[in-house]
């Protein structure tokens, strides 16, 4: 089932806590279901956060560089997975074919609260794309 408001909730360096998440519809919604590509790395980073929470594999494999993509990727394995948010500390642009961004998702394994911090890189692929590369974690 389709969300209403969308998981990453809009987030972006500039968001503030009060402002009201956008509708899935009108925000990753358009990059998972292929209408549109995300114009920049930080849009890519919260559609690929969203096709986690929604479990969208076939996204995250597309929007994935193949020479680091697990092959044993599995977004739906843990049902006991319960996302609860997504930070973008920061966005980079380094080039016109490289951006980083910085991120904190929230999220609860079993009742237990966890937080993955890293530093995610980005490129464009041959069809001018963006694409995740790889990242690094950040304070363990």
């Amino acid at each position: 089932m389709k969300p209403v408001d969308c998981p990453c909730g809009g987030a972006s360096p500039k968001r503030r806590a009060s402002d009201k998440p956008p509708r899935y519809d009108d925000c990753c919604a358009r990059f998972i279901e292929g209408r549109a590509y995300p114009s920049n790395a930080m849009e890519l980073m919260c559609s690929r956060y969203t096709a986690y929470v929604i479990g969208d594999m076939p996204y995250l494999c597309a929007t994935w560089a193949k020479q680091t993509c697990p092959l044993d990727l599995d977004a739906s394995a843990d049902a006991d997975t319960r996302w609860l948010g997504l930070d973008i500390k920061r966005h980079t642009v380094i080039d016109d074919d490289r951006e980083e961004v910085e991120f904190v998702a929230r999220y609860k394994v079993d009742g237990h609260a966890h937080r993955l911090h890293e530093a995610s890189r980005f490129t464009r692929d041959m069809n001018r794309h963006w694409i995740y590369i790889d990242g690094e974690i950040k304070n363990k």
